[in-house]
């Protein structure tokens, strides 16, 4: 589990086919001091796991699902990418719960630079953009966002200069991927209430005898 809060920036140092997927080594901005072999990592907002560390590097391994409904098979070497290492018990919830399990991939429909804040319309796949809502919240590419307003399956979002500033949002421009994940609660709520939604609750009452034949 993550907060959606990166930790700064690590860069990819090599990529490598492995087992019908791929193995990445990440140099990260970080010591790996307590870090082990089994911990997680979130790369670029997908959860992924620690198979071997090697001086200052780590590397992981993204299976094919992962290469599928991620941005991670487009990585190339020297690029930059957001790192967070997974929520300590007693830490500081800063952003909001994140699984690090990417729903899909969206695109950046327009960037503007307003001053020192950055204003991006994302477009979303609808699996998504079901469960996005003004003032929620939604991780793009592992980062803790609020949606400033959603229009069908495009929705808004402001960049604080600080969060440009340490992730990869300074680099992102029109037309480029980034992972999505919606937020869990709001699939939880869905699926607690599903039962009881209007064609549901008209079909119970209906059999009950509360609307004509």
């Amino acid at each position: 589990m993550f907060t959606g809060i990166v930790e700064g920036l690590g860069q990819v140092q090599k990529i490598y086919p492995k087992g019908g997927g791929h193995g990445l080594a990440i140099k990260p901005p970080f010591r790996l001091d307590g870090t082990q072999i089994g911990d997680s990592i979130a790369v670029n907002g997908a959860c992924l796991t620690v198979t071997s560390l090697k001086g200052d590097l780590f590397e992981v391994d993204v299976s094919y699902e992962t290469l599928r409904r991620t941005t991670l098979g487009k990585l190339k070497v020297g690029e930059a990418v957001n790192l967070e290492r997974a929520l300590r018990l007693g830490d500081r919830i800063g952003g909001h719960l994140v699984t690090g399990h990417v729903d899909g991939v969206g695109r950046i429909l327009n960037r503007e630079d307003r001053g020192a804040f950055i204003f991006l319309a994302v477009e979303a796949p609808e699996e998504v953009a079901h469960y996005l809502v003004e003032k929620g919240s939604v991780a793009l590419d592992g980062i803790s966002l609020t949606v400033n307003r959603v229009r069908g399956l495009v929705f808004e979002l402001t960049i604080i200069p600080h969060t440009a500033e340490i992730t990869t949002l300074k680099f992102r421009k029109p037309g480029d991927e980034v992972n999505l994940e919606a937020d869990l609660l709001a699939k939880y709520v869905e699926k607690f209430l599903r039962p009881y939604q209007k064609e549901d609750l008209e079909a119970k009452l209906r059999d009950a005898g509360f609307y004509g034949s």
